[in-house]
Protein backbone atom coordinates (compact mmCIF):
# COMPACT_ATOMS: atom_id res chain seq x y z
CA UNK A 1 0.00 0.00 0.00
CA UNK A 2 1.42 3.37 -0.95
CA UNK A 3 1.50 6.59 1.11
CA UNK A 4 1.69 4.82 4.46
CA UNK A 5 3.48 7.83 5.92
CA UNK A 6 0.27 9.85 6.18
CA UNK A 7 -1.35 7.76 8.91
CA UNK A 8 -2.14 10.76 11.07
CA UNK A 9 -3.91 12.63 8.30
CA UNK A 10 -6.02 9.59 7.48
CA UNK A 11 -7.24 9.17 11.04
CA UNK A 12 -7.50 12.79 12.18
CA UNK A 13 -11.13 12.06 13.12
CA UNK A 14 -11.91 9.05 15.31
CA UNK A 15 -12.80 5.89 13.42
CA UNK A 16 -15.95 4.09 14.52
CA UNK A 17 -15.95 0.33 15.00
CA UNK A 18 -18.47 0.20 12.14
CA UNK A 19 -19.16 2.61 9.31
CA UNK A 20 -22.66 4.07 8.98
CA UNK A 21 -25.29 2.12 7.10
CA UNK A 22 -27.71 4.99 6.51
CA UNK A 23 -29.31 5.36 3.08
CA UNK A 24 -27.93 8.89 2.83
CA UNK A 25 -24.48 10.42 3.27
CA UNK A 26 -23.81 11.25 6.92
CA UNK A 27 -21.56 13.77 8.64
CA UNK A 28 -19.33 10.81 9.54
CA UNK A 29 -19.03 9.99 5.83
CA UNK A 30 -18.11 13.56 5.00
CA UNK A 31 -15.28 13.78 7.54
CA UNK A 32 -13.95 10.33 6.57
CA UNK A 33 -14.20 10.80 2.80
CA UNK A 34 -10.41 10.68 2.37
CA UNK A 35 -10.26 7.43 4.33
CA UNK A 36 -12.92 5.93 2.07
CA UNK A 37 -11.05 6.99 -1.06
CA UNK A 38 -7.80 5.58 0.26
CA UNK A 39 -9.55 2.32 1.15
CA UNK A 40 -10.86 2.01 -2.40
CA UNK A 41 -7.34 2.59 -3.73
CA UNK A 42 -5.90 0.03 -1.33
CA UNK A 43 -8.51 -2.55 -2.33
CA UNK A 44 -7.76 -1.93 -5.99
CA UNK A 45 -4.04 -2.45 -5.28
CA UNK A 46 -4.79 -5.70 -3.44
CA UNK A 47 -3.56 -4.49 -0.05
CA UNK A 48 -4.13 -6.87 2.85
CA UNK A 49 -6.99 -5.95 5.16
CA UNK A 50 -4.60 -6.04 8.11
CA UNK A 51 -2.40 -3.38 6.53
CA UNK A 52 -5.35 -1.17 5.66
CA UNK A 53 -6.87 -1.55 9.10
CA UNK A 54 -3.60 -0.61 10.76
CA UNK A 55 -2.61 2.26 8.50
CA UNK A 56 -5.92 3.86 7.55
CA UNK A 57 -8.19 2.95 10.44
CA UNK A 58 -5.59 3.01 13.20
CA UNK A 59 -6.65 -0.37 14.60
CA UNK A 60 -3.97 -2.95 15.34
CA UNK A 61 -5.12 -6.22 13.72
CA UNK A 62 -2.77 -8.27 15.91
CA UNK A 63 -4.19 -6.93 19.16
CA UNK A 64 -7.82 -6.46 18.07
CA UNK A 65 -8.37 -8.82 15.15
CA UNK A 66 -12.17 -9.01 15.32
CA UNK A 67 -12.63 -5.25 15.73
CA UNK A 68 -10.07 -4.49 13.02
CA UNK A 69 -11.64 -6.88 10.51
CA UNK A 70 -15.17 -5.61 11.21
CA UNK A 71 -14.14 -1.97 10.90
CA UNK A 72 -12.29 -2.74 7.67
CA UNK A 73 -15.24 -4.61 6.14
CA UNK A 74 -17.86 -2.03 7.06
CA UNK A 75 -15.75 0.94 6.00
CA UNK A 76 -14.84 -0.68 2.68
CA UNK A 77 -18.50 -1.53 2.07
CA UNK A 78 -19.43 2.08 2.84
CA UNK A 79 -16.70 3.37 0.54
CA UNK A 80 -18.06 1.19 -2.26
CA UNK A 81 -21.61 2.38 -1.56
CA UNK A 82 -20.48 5.99 -1.70
CA UNK A 83 -18.69 5.38 -5.00
CA UNK A 84 -21.71 3.67 -6.56
CA UNK A 85 -24.75 5.31 -4.92
CA UNK A 86 -23.99 7.79 -2.16
CA UNK A 87 -22.23 10.28 -4.39
CA UNK A 88 -25.69 11.26 -5.66
CA UNK A 89 -26.38 12.86 -2.25
CA UNK A 90 -23.19 14.86 -2.55
CA UNK A 91 -24.12 16.07 -6.02
CA UNK A 92 -27.63 17.06 -4.89
CA UNK A 93 -26.14 19.46 -2.30
CA UNK A 94 -27.54 20.28 1.15
CA UNK A 95 -31.03 19.05 1.96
Amino acid sequence: MRNAESVNSAISHPIADAAPSDEHVTDYDRVHFKVYLRMLDAAKEGAAWEEVSSILLGIDPLREAVRAKHAYETHLARARWLANEGYKDLLAGPA
